[in-house]
Parts: structure tokens; sequence; C-alpha cells
């Protein structure tokens, strides 16, 4: 190419960032790189070094060029001659510099972290404290019933039918008198409805709308009805405090959060469900203690010993351990030491407590989900 080559001018469009406007430019190729005519007679150059191709743009006829440092300016190049040339002297046309330096984008990820963190443990938290409030009773019963027939499908092995619900007769009212015993109706937003699932699963635990659960494995653990009143107690504490729909609620926005990070791909439901345990363990513990405590009093008003509850957390946690050792309890709640020691401090000294079923009440509940024992 001769230098009276390298001068000839030709037009290009120009936008330089101050105006989203194209811009009629001249175009001249120098030894030092491409000089612009502005239309007030002004030049400029873009060194040859400087130069970067734009990618991804609709007309692939159009050479796109930036510079670096200079991340709004942009020329649209349509003569083919003049892209050859630029492409045969830019030497770095095609390289991708990086955006910001990396100390930069560190700093950028951690605000990024923390205001996730921010939303995630603190406003999604406060906001399903009001929703839990505002929402209506009819909308929590709503989710609580289908909570439930989801979680008897889940731990059904067939996957059909889901886990049968103990109907015997005679047991669900040894339930029901317990219930009345305790005396909750006072404290509560709504009824309640309690269930036995046919189910070796040593646990019990509340749903929105008033629904309480428990499995076969937790009556069958239970040496005497004063223990499953103790935790009847303690779930009623969650339905008076609304604790289950509060956590759905968190649960959702929780996930709906973490989702936008991990999105839809494989492994991302594992990763979505292990930090939404996390996330939740960090706020029920205190749900937990809370429910304890209400679960005492509400013994000690029924002339039951607070002791119960302690005494069924002493036996599982000789024979499961603690929270690394009772899975159905994750590490959302308390750990057992903590609980038994308050269940003990709860007993008023000298109290002669008794007994909240009498004994074929307590047969009749602990045969609910057979056939025969928990008939008529």
């Amino acid at each position: 190419m001769t230098g009276a080559a390298a001068q000839t001018e030709t037009f290009a469009d120009l936008v330089a960032g101050d105006r989203a406007v194209l811009t009629r430019v001249g175009v001249r190729i120098t030894p030092d790189g491409v000089q612009l005519m502005l239309p007030d007679g002004r030049p400029a150059l873009w060194h040859w070094a400087d130069l970067r191709r734009l990618p991804d743009q609709a007309d692939s006829t159009v050479l796109v060029l930036g510079r670096v440092g200079d991340r709004v300016g942009r020329l649209y190049l349509r003569d083919a001659d003049l892209q050859t040339q630029i492409r045969a002297r830019a030497p770095r046309l095609s390289k991708r510099d990086r955006v910001m330096p990396l100390s930069r984008l560190f700093v950028w990820a951690g605000g990024a972290v923390a205001s996730v963190a921010v939303i995630i443990f603190l406003l999604v938290p406060v906001m399903a404290a009001q929703l839990a409030v505002m929402l209506p009773a009819e909308g929590e019963k709503a989710l609580g019933d289908v909570t439930f027939e989801q979680i008897r499908v889940a731990l059904d092995e067939t996957g059909l039918l889901g886990v049968p619900i103990c109907e015997g007769r005679q047991g669900n009212a040894a339930m029901r008198a317990m219930y009345d015993r305790l005396n909750p109706t006072p404290d509560l937003p709504y009824d309640v409805r309690i269930h036995v699932l046919d189910h070796d699963m040593i646990n019990a635990f509340a749903l929105p709308g008033g629904r309480i659960v428990f499995f076969r494995g937790l009556i069958d653990q239970a040496e005497n009805a004063e223990e499953i009143a103790a935790v009847l107690a303690h779930e009623i504490g969650h339905v008076v405090n609304r604790d289950p729909t509060r956590d759905a609620l968190r649960s959702a926005g929780s996930l709906g959060v973490l989702g936008l990070l991990f999105g839809d791909f494989a492994g991302g439901t594992i990763a979505l469900f292990l930090a939404n345990q996390l996330i939740n363990a960090s706020y029920s513990q205190t749900a937990e203690a809370t429910a304890d405590v209400y679960a005492h009093a509400m013994l000690d008003r029924a002339d039951v010993s607070p002791a119960a509850l302690g005494a069924m957390f002493e036996r599982l946690l000789e024979e499961h351990g603690d929270a690394d050792g009772i899975v159905a309890h994750f590490m959302s709640h308390p750990k057992m030491a903590k609980r038994i020691a308050a269940a003990q401090a709860a007993v008023v000294d000298g109290r002669d407590y008794g007994a909240i079923l009498d004994d074929d009440q307590w047969e009749s509940l602990q045969t609910v989900c057979d056939d025969e024992g928990g008939g008529e």
C-alpha cells in the first residue's frame, strides 16, 4: 500500500457517547492509526494498538470499532476495503480486554454476595413475618392442606396413595381429649386439626392453617400419654405463633432468591435444598425455643409436668444422639441437652402433677393406627 493510498479518505458513522445519534465523520488510514475528521474540523486519532472489534453485531457487513478505555465510543465502518486495511494493521483487534480491574471485580462480587445475604437473612424474614399476620386464615388452611397431601405422597413408598391417616375412632378421641385438657383455644388464630400418619418416623410438626401431624413412630416411642401431650403442646405453640406459615413464606422467598443465583442446572435443585436448610436452621431455633416455653406453661396449667417434654427428648438423645443423629430435626432445633434442661427447670418444686389420660385412653391412642385397637 503506497503512502498516497494510506491518505485516501472515506466516511463512517460515529457514536461518541454524549448523544445516542450517529455522526458522519471522515476516516483516513495513517501509519499511526485511524484518523477521524469530526464535523467541527478537529482530527481525532484512534491508535492501532487501541482498536478493538466489537462482536455480536446484527449487521455482519459492518465493522464496529471501539477503543481501550472508551466504553461508549463506537465507529461503524461499511467500506469493505477500509475494513480489510484495518484488519491487516490493527494487531489487537480481536483481543478481549478486562473491563475492570480484578480487585474491583472482587469488590463488586463481595457486594453482590452481601446484598443477597441481606435479602435472605433480613428482608425475607421480615416480609414473611408481616405476611404471616396479614394472610387470611382461609389462605393458610389451603396452604396447609396442599402441603399435608404432598407430605403424605412423598413419604409413601408406592408414591401413589400417600401415607394412610390413622382412623381409629377411640384413639383419635383420646387425642382430642388430650387437646381439650390442654385448652389452647383462647390463644389460637384458628381451629386445630390433629392427624396421626401411619409411618414409623419419630416426629411431629405443625402446618399452616392449624394442622398438627403426628407420626405413629413418635407415639410408639413415647412411654406415657404425658410425653405425647408435651409434644402436642409444643406444636400448638407453633400454631399460636403462626410459625409454619412464616416458615413457608420465608422458604418460598429464600428459594426464589437462591433460584435466581443457581438457576435450573444439573445439581441446582440439590444446592437450593441444602442452602434452604441452612437458612431455615438459622431462623427456626428461636421459634423452637419459644414453642418449648409455651408448652411448659400450657402443661403446667393442665396439671401435667413440663418434665414430660424433657423426658422424651432425653430418651431420644440416648438412643439417637443429638442433632447429628436425629435427621428429622436437621439442625433447625436447639441442642437436645438445652431443651431437656429447660423442661426440667419449668417444673414447680413440690407440685404434684397428674395424668392427662386414663389407661384405656392411652391404650387407644397407642393403637390408633390398628384396625382393631383403634376401632369401635
